[in-house]
């Protein structure tokens, strides 16, 4: 009786360990597949490498572009130039526009197809884009499909970020140095002689007077600057230039107060009239400086 029950024993045991051992391959087997995949998944990332311009979203399905490309330095007129399918277009054009790194529309225009827009095919075109100068050194290039219906889901883009070629030029603006403007006993004059000339650079224009004035209202002063005892009350709450107009040697300046700044004694405001007046007689053509309203820069 125990030798049959023996028997029986070490007849189960073998297939006992058997399927222990394969239960235990098995369960090797699944834990180091995702081990094997997580090691590969990190080195993939860890190899990736940086680039200095975002990437451009891959629309070549779509449409193409040649000119100019991703990352380029471009000027006015920008020349864009390309394919895209029918799809992309309506009655044979789609927008173009271009963008600074504020959002702001530089410009825009419609690109117009090069032949027959009518197909599912690619179709060349070309837009030369006129934009005014950015105030940022980068921006993007935005290329929209033509949606007449104006349907979300209807509407698509390609962009393309830029950098800007900013000509610039140099301007002089007149802040006020209290020492230089004293009498032999050291008495504060309030006089044009405390005038000090700073250079900055300004992006060229078709209005360099304006956008000089504006920047003198922002009364931006380097630290070594002050060091040297130029000083401003600029920027004052509230004031600012509204229109710049040159006939016949006289500038008018049209400027908003509100607040009445311009105003507070009459050596306060008549350095604050120097200074414009100064920073604008540096252009040439400009022999008079008039200031609208006529109660501006008042005692």
């Amino acid at each position: 009786m125990h030798f049959k029950r023996f028997l029986g024993i070490a007849a189960v045991f073998p297939l006992l360990v058997a399927a222990g051992c394969n239960s235990g391959t098995s369960q090797n087997q699944n834990t180091q597949t995702p081990t094997t995949t997580q090691t590969t998944t990190t080195t993939s990332e860890n190899n990736q490498t940086p680039t200095s311009t975002p990437p451009v979203s891959d629309k070549s399905d779509l449409i193409k572009v040649t000119a100019p490309v991703s990352g380029s330095t471009i000027s006015s007129p920008l020349h864009v130039e390309g394919q895209a399918r029918g799809s992309w277009y309506f009655e044979a054009s789609f927008p173009v526009k271009l963008l600074d790194a504020n959002g702001k529309v530089l410009g825009q225009i419609p690109a117009k197809a090069q032949g027959e827009w009518m197909t599912k095919n690619f179709v060349p075109f070309k837009a030369d884009l006129i934009f005014t100068v950015p105030a940022t050194e980068t921006g993007t290039l935005v290329l929209e499909k033509d949606n007449p219906s104006g349907l979300p889901q209807n509407s698509d883009e390609l962009r393309i970020p830029v950098k800007f070629n900013i000509k610039t030029r140099t301007v002089k603006l007149y802040y006020y140095n209290q020492a230089k403007d004293q009498d032999a006993t050291g008495n504060v004059m309030c006089t044009s002689k405390g005038l000090v000339a700073v250079d900055r650079q300004i992006p060229s224009t078709i209005t360099p007077i304006k956008d000089t004035i504006n920047l003198l209202l922002q009364g931006n002063l380097t630290s070594t600057e002050k060091a040297q005892g130029i000083s401003t009350e600029y920027p004052l709450p509230g004031l600012t230039l509204k229109s710049a107009a040159l006939s016949n040697g006289t500038l008018t300046l049209e400027f908003s107060d509100p607040q009445n700044k311009t105003s507070g004694g009459s050596c306060r405001a008549g350095i604050l009239w120097y200074q414009i007046e100064a920073t604008a007689k540096q252009f040439s053509g400009v022999t008079t400086v008039k200031f609208k309203p006529e109660t501006l820069f008042q005692p």
